[in-house]
């Protein structure tokens, strides 16, 4: 399913770190935090500024980014968890 996310919107796919057992003590993924990493899958053509022009996106597709940890809005494509934030709520761009 195509999706483009409208105006400065940008559809995450939040990436899962590397699980990692201390002492041998198994945590269940309903006590896991979510992870602040993510990738980006699609991103909107940007919002207008004050004079009617379109600013446009700082990030691209493919670009991995962190986010808050209960940023943005959750949804499920064809059995993928995805997370849709605006532009402004991506804290950072990771290289």
């Amino acid at each position: 399913m195509a999706i483009t996310p409208l105006y400065d919107r940008v559809m995450l796919k939040r990436v899962d770190p590397a699980e990692t057992v201390k002492g041998g003590i198994i945590i269940p993924d309903t006590a896991k935090e979510k992870p602040m990493e993510a990738i980006v899958v699609a991103v909107g053509e940007g919002k207008f500024d004050d004079n009617g022009k379109r600013v446009p996106m700082s990030v691209k597709v493919g670009q991995k980014v962190l986010i808050g940890k209960y940023t943005g809005t959750e949804v499920r494509l064809d059995d993928v968890d995805h997370v849709i934030v605006r532009e402004d709520e991506i804290l950072a761009i990771l290289s």
